[in-house]
């Protein structure tokens, strides 16, 4: 029997399957997860992916030639934009008023440490094409079992909560963050006496 759950990944004393909650977006995400992230025992993509009926995630590192990707980005009818603060990327805030709320949109996530993304970004110069969107600057991230290199990195989980709340206001998806809070505190309990202490808390 294995020790890791099929659906969310994790081992079956720290599973979060019970906890989430299906929400509906009308926002399509797609998060394309670099190969190092997928089996992280601490990797967030997988709450989106579970939470969310119209979000998907693709494993991967190079994606031009991505038969699914490359589809979904040339379907007609969708507005597509890619979450990365590029140079000339624009505020999730300012986007509302870009598009009819008719208007089917879609937005593509980077699944990765800093580093990992930026080479994403830099190989697949499809999504170059795509507006760019940033998040505010001033978003505090809760990620402490992971270290980052600031206080404004924010998880997969985070950004998705963020951004989706800002462009779709008809929703509550705080129970992103509910699971996600969940999966923190589920880390640190089955860690070893004093290893958060050590290594995390600041």
């Amino acid at each position: 029997m294995s020790r890791y759950c099929s659906q969310c990944g994790k081992a079956h004393k720290v599973c979060i399957c019970s906890v989430i909650t299906p929400l509906h977006s009308g926002v399509e995400l797609i998060i394309l997860q670099h190969p190092t992230e997928e089996h992280r025992p601490m990797g967030t993509a997988r709450i989106l992916s579970l939470s969310l009926n119209n979000s998907q995630v693709l494993i991967g590192e190079d994606f031009r030639q991505d038969e699914t990707l490359n589809t979904l980005l040339s379907e007609e009818g969708v507005v597509h934009y890619v979450l990365y603060p590029s140079d000339t990327s624009i505020s999730a805030t300012d986007v509302i008023a870009q598009h009819q709320p008719e208007q089917k949109v879609r937005v593509i996530l980077l699944d990765g440490t800093w580093k990992k993304a930026f080479k994403m970004w830099q190989l697949n110069t499809q999504l170059h094409a795509l507006p760019a969107l940033h998040l505010p600057t001033d978003l505090k991230g809760n990620y402490r079992i992971r270290k980052a290199p600031s206080d404004n990195a924010l998880s997969t989980v985070e950004a998705g909560y963020h951004l989706l709340s800002m462009l779709d206001t008809s929703t509550d998806f705080s129970p992103l963050l509910s699971v996600f809070d969940h999966m923190i505190e589920e880390q640190i309990r089955h860690m070893p006496p004093g290893v958060f202490e050590r290594n995390y808390r600041q």
